[in-house]
């Protein structure tokens, strides 16, 4: 014979594992690396910059 087994464990163990398998595949559809993250900043404060350095004083 079989141990007994807790179905609500089971339950809650299969819902986590679901949970970490839509994450994982938002993460690859939608997720972006560091790296792109990074340049992403770095070109919108260059393109900051460079309008901030067109301004005329008055």
């Amino acid at each position: 014979m079989t141990g007994i087994t807790n179905l609500n464990q089971f339950r809650k163990q299969k819902a986590r594992a679901e949970k970490r398998a839509q994450g994982d595949a938002n993460a690859a559809k939608f997720g972006r690396t560091k790296s792109e993250r990074d340049l992403e900043t770095a070109r919108k404060e260059k393109d900051r910059r460079d309008l901030d350095g067109h301004k005329r004083e008055t």
